[in-house]
């Protein structure tokens, strides 16, 4: 046998094997959405020199501040490690401040900066900005967040079984 050569038996007719076709697995649609619509909202978030996740950040920070380095990595489903460099970038660029939590020299509070307070009035041109690019309406972002939610809750379940 070549090694080369094809092996692949998928769309036999079958509904198991046509399971294992690319274009029917949920894993690949996510990702190449999850991909699509990050870089879909890079130019936008570029006019606020903000990356995708620090965006997430600070969307976390509108709707409250301060908060905890691990309030904020719980609200984003990120570890702490993975939030802390987002936060020291945005601390340079003068949007938070950071100052250890009085009585509990462990934790960490993260605070708006005026200049980061300031940026949420841009910030509020995002959603309609990207519904616009993405062709969507305000309905069916609901919805589509609704289902993400939804799969979030059931693959949390499933880990814990």
């Amino acid at each position: 046998m070549n090694p080369g050569a094809s092996t692949a038996v998928a769309g036999t007719g079958t509904a198991q094997d046509d399971d294992l076709l690319l274009e029917h697995q949920l894993c690949f649609a996510l990702t190449v959405a999850s991909r699509s619509v990050v870089g879909a909202y890079r130019p936008v978030l570029e006019r606020m020199n903000l990356t995708h996740p620090q965006y997430l950040v600070m969307l976390c920070l509108w709707e409250s501040s301060p908060r905890t380095v691990r309030n904020i990595s719980d609200a984003l489903a990120q570890e702490p490690a993975t939030i802390s460099p987002l936060l020291r970038r945005l601390e340079a660029s003068g949007l938070i401040s950071r100052r250890r939590v009085d009585g509990n020299e462990r934790a960490l509070a993260v605070a708006l900066t005026p200049a980061g307070a300031a940026l949420r009035q841009e910030a509020l041109k995002v959603p309609g900005t990207m519904m616009e690019r993405l062709g969507l309406t305000r309905e069916q972002v609901g919805e589509l967040h609704a289902s993400m939610m939804g799969l979030i809750a059931a693959t949390s379940q499933g880990q814990q079984a």
